[in-house]
């Protein structure tokens, strides 16, 4: 039995490669607009980014590498940059799976 492929992504912001449907695609639409593309499968050029809050506040607060990812030729409007940081505000925190703790004074 053959295993089925499994299509792979890197996140523009942490440089993380994942399943592609464990991420969202951002995409420059044919309007030159940008916007989440839940679906993925909308026309455009796509990026990818993880679903955590902090991947996707490091790539809106650093419009530049979206907007080189995206090959866009104007800034990211600012309706399209809301649009985005309220989908990023619904995203849940990066999960720290070990804690560490400071050593004791000796």
């Amino acid at each position: 039995m053959t295993k089925k492929h499994i299509p792979q992504r890197t996140c523009i912001a942490c440089r993380a490669v994942r399943a592609k449907r464990d991420l969202v695609r951002i995409v420059r639409t044919n309007e030159n607009r940008v916007e989440a593309d839940l679906t993925g499968k909308k026309a455009g050029r796509g990026a990818y980014l993880c679903r955590q809050r902090e991947c996707w506040e490091e790539i809106l607060t650093a419009r530049r590498r979206l907007a080189d990812a995206l090959n866009l030729e104007s800034p990211i409007q600012p309706d399209d940059m809301s649009r985005l940081n309220e989908i990023a505000a619904t995203l849940p925190p990066r999960e720290n799976p070990i804690a560490v703790t400071p050593k004791e004074s000796q």
